[in-house]
């Protein structure tokens, strides 16, 4: 490392110091809790959303024209993960989630003043789909980078700091729950077609400027300051490719069952909807008690890795998501009421906020500094791709195809499946715990 570095590492390493772990925690966490709030109150309303933007002669046309656009702008993912990676590899975390914010307010923003397809025809939902993929490409080095800053900055609370990624998933899942609840109850199916569905990304917006003043008033990681001597970081991708692929692979495979979860959470309102022919509000509240659940042990679960290894957590969690949750659907078809919808979601929450506390953590100990944020952000997008934006389409198309309202626990039992399969190999190959 030449003066110069030693100079900017020092340097960096002090102002950390002076840093709390609260502001860290919350510049990282806050582009993750607008990017997953945006997602939540899309697929909670997208109902709506078909009805404006997507309007077609059958009424299930349109909604599964709004669910594949949610699907698709998981794709661009990865996309964002081999620009967004790399450049937080190379020039730095904070620069990166700079831009990752940014693009997010502005996929927001357009979803907020897109005018229906009544007035502008089929720009409207090609304006929806370009702002969710911006949205997508945004979000694809945003977990990456945001990880590494917090398990780099806190190595000695590596999986407390990092439950906080998922943490804030619950709180931005609770707040779209409960806008959603607030506006689905006062509100008339009209009011909301015209107007009211703007509001929740209205309140998304607003959350941008604050999020950009943090971030760039937090220290660099000192660790990845410390890292950059000549070469180690000019090739991330490259490296990947060459000696890493199976550490991306695993990174796919260990989220798998826990992203299920979120977007099988986020597609119950339209569930109980379309299929069990409960009010909307019924939904909504489903979703909150989940989003309690994950808020109160997913931070428990990260503290408590610390002490008893990431592996030996998760892995009874994932079993648990393995062997219930055809009895929990079941459960919610025989007896399509608020209690049963609210106890199946209650408990299936605690085994993913089990699983969800420590899992962060557990993903950036499998690449070193020098590709983290491209490792992460490559395996975390493209495994959201597949057990993520296909959820709520693959949920739907289960029903539909099937006739059967417990299919879509057969999707879940799969994530389940290939989780539990990554896990033991993390534990018994790779040694990680």
């Amino acid at each position: 490392m030449s003066e110069e570095q030693q100079v900017v590492a020092a340097s960096s390493t002090g102002e950390a110091r002076r840093t709390s772990p609260g502001k860290i925690i919350a510049a990282a966490c806050v582009g993750n809790a607008i990017e997953w709030y945006d997602i939540t109150v899309y697929a909670f309303f997208s109902v709506y959303l078909a009805r404006v933007f997507f309007p077609a002669h059958d009424a299930g046309v349109s909604l599964l024209l709004t669910l594949g656009t949610f699907a698709v702008s998981f794709l661009v993912r990865p996309l964002g993960a081999l620009v967004i990676g790399p450049y937080s590899d190379r020039a730095g975390r904070k620069p990166a989630l700079t831009l990752s914010i940014g693009l997010m307010f502005l996929g927001t923003l357009l979803i907020v003043v897109m005018p229906p397809a009544s007035s502008i025809g089929v720009l409207a939902p090609l304006g929806i789909l370009l702002a969710r993929l911006l949205q997508g490409f945004a979000a694809g080095g945003e977990f990456g980078s945001a990880t590494s800053l917090m398990i780099e900055h806190l190595p000695h609370r590596r999986g407390f700091a990092a439950s906080w990624q998922f943490t804030t998933q619950s709180v931005s899942t609770l707040l779209a729950a409960v806008v959603g609840t607030v506006l689905t109850s006062t509100l008339t199916d009209q009011q909301l077609d015209s107007w009211g569905f703007r509001i929740p990304f209205l309140v998304g917006l607003l959350i941008g400027p604050a999020g950009l003043y943090i971030r760039r008033h937090v220290p660099e990681s000192p660790e990845f300051v410390a890292s950059r001597r000549a070469g180690e970081t000019a090739r991330p991708v490259r490296t990947i490719r060459k000696t890493q692929k199976a550490r991306v692979v695993l990174t796919m495979g260990t989220l798998a069952v826990s992203t299920c979860i979120v977007y099988l959470i986020t597609y119950i309102p339209t569930y109980t909807i379309k299929t069990l022919g409960l009010p909307g509000s019924t939904g909504f509240a489903a979703t909150m008690i989940g989003g309690v659940m994950l808020l109160l042990v997913t931070p428990i679960a990260g503290y408590y890795s610390d002490k008893a290894g990431r592996v030996p957590i998760m892995l009874p969690a994932a079993i648990g998501v393995l062997v219930t949750v055809y009895g929990l659907f079941a459960a919610i078809v025989v007896a399509p009421a608020l209690g049963i919808l609210l106890a199946a979601v209650g408990f299936l929450s605690v085994l993913k906020a089990a699983y969800y506390g420590p899992m962060a953590s557990l993903m950036g100990d499998l690449f070193p500094t020098e590709t983290r944020a491209t490792g992460m952000s490559l395996g975390y997008n493209i495994g959201v791709a597949i057990f993520g934006g296909l959820t709520p389409l693959a949920s739907a198309w289960l029903v539909s195809a099937t006739g059967d309202a417990k299919s879509p626990a057969f999707w879940v039992m799969f994530s389940a499946a290939v989780s539990v399969a990554s896990l033991i190999v993390i534990g018994k190959r790779l040694k990680l715990r």
